[in-house]
């Protein structure tokens, strides 16, 4: 008996992770018809634009020539590169821009250690004085309004931090990057309602912005995209989405660049299923409780959940022919995703399914880090992403 409750328990874990809650989500948004959080045209603080940027050669001077060409006042807006130890061209380039465009407010920022992105933030933020901080990825290209877009959703005190939406430039013509693009539009979408009904789970590294006294320093290891939201909803303030402030990137290409970006991402997975006790206090912090558990808490532990259903399938095989098929079934899929990585077959339903289980093994992955002290801050970036 308990081997089965066990089991039914972690069958309703992956199917509220993946199903669930994203459905539960279009219910909600139906029934409580929230809307979009209201924008404040006209609003231009002074802001400064953030770049972390590590042995970005090929990227940073396309990004440099994006970010002069934003539709914001120039007298009101910084730009800051922040170099974390970079040992390539990165520096020289950039330096090489500032001496040709004077006129504009460019800072290069060398980070005194080499711990990751998160410490190159951190350091650099310091020099900061807008009064917001708009983050970037190198390779990440903004809209000409993304500023704009960005700063004017901070319309009341409340709103500390604004996602913006990040666009993949290649999910038609690759199936690596394709797979990764269905899974980001159903999550974009939750973002969506999330944020109208009261405050997101996490952000989105490519493009966020927070007000600058707002700022918290954490830890090398933890990223900016899973802390701050989680941050500022257990302070009782407020992180949103907006859908029309737009980043464009491209999506890893190969299966082997998108694992180890999801390696890299699950480094924190322990914390991430609960990062603070206080996060299960319904009473106060209501929506945000209900959206943390469904959509992370449940995420971070598909990994144990998907052991425990083929552990208990495998005990309870001689028990009926129910156990036996869901072992079988089991099997079946895994074997799918071992052909789909094998041959890399162009099929979407095997696509899916080995992106999938790749995604699982990525956590694994990073709980074998985590549990061994291998998770570290810094960060390889993904080469076909540039």
């Amino acid at each position: 008996m308990l081997l089965e409750i066990v089991w039914w328990i972690s069958v309703i874990f992956i199917f509220e992770a993946m199903i669930g809650y994203p459905i539960t989500l279009l219910l909600l948004n139906k029934i409580m018809k929230a809307e979009d959080n209201f924008k404040i045209r006209g609003y231009e603080p002074t802001v400064t634009v953030m770049v972390v940027a590590h042995n970005e050669e090929k990227v940073i001077q396309e990004k440099l020539q994006n970010l002069i060409n934003i539709d914001y006042p120039k007298e009101k807006l910084s730009i800051l590169i922040a170099s974390d130890c970079s040992t390539d061209r990165t520096d020289g380039i950039t330096e090489d821009f500032i001496r040709e465009h004077r006129d504009i407010d460019i800072t290069l920022y060398k980070s005194v250690n080499h711990w990751g992105k998160t410490n190159a933030q951190n350091e650099a933020q310091r020099l900061v004085t807008s009064e917001i901080l708009i983050m970037t990825d190198a390779n990440a290209m903004l809209e000409k309004n993304a500023v704009r877009e960005l700063v004017s959703s901070f319309s009341s005190k409340d709103i500390v931090y604004v996602s913006g939406q990040l666009k993949y430039t290649n999910t038609i013509n690759n199936k690596t990057a394709g797979s990764e693009g269905t899974y980001w539009k159903i999550d974009l979408k939750c973002r969506d309602i999330e944020s109208k009904i009261q405050t997101i789970t996490a952000g989105n590294g490519a493009l966020y912005a927070v007000r600058n006294e707002e700022y918290v320093e954490i830890k090398p290891k933890e990223c900016h995209d899973s802390m701050f939201p989680v941050i500022y909803a257990l302070d009782g303030k407020r992180a949103i989405y907006n859908k029309d402030a737009i980043a464009y990137e491209k999506a890893g290409e190969i299966d082997r660049d998108e694992f180890k970006r999801k390696v890299r991402m699950n480094r924190i997975i322990l914390h991430g299923i609960l990062p603070d006790i206080r996060v299960l206090n319904v009473i106060k912090y209501r929506w945000f409780t209900f959206f943390y558990l469904g959509h992370r808490t449940c995420r971070y532990l598909l990994w144990l959940m998907h052991l425990l259903v083929l552990l208990n399938s495998v005990f309870l095989f001689q028990k009926s022919i129910f156990w036996k098929f869901t072992l079988i079934l089991q099997l079946l899929f895994y074997v799918i995703a071992i052909i789909g990585w094998l041959t890399n077959s162009k099929n979407k339903a095997i696509r899916i399914t080995t992106y999938y289980c790749m995604a699982i093994l990525a956590q694994w992955n990073g709980m074998f880090n985590v549990l061994t002290g291998a998770a570290k801050a810094t960060w390889e970036k993904a080469e076909s992403t540039r």
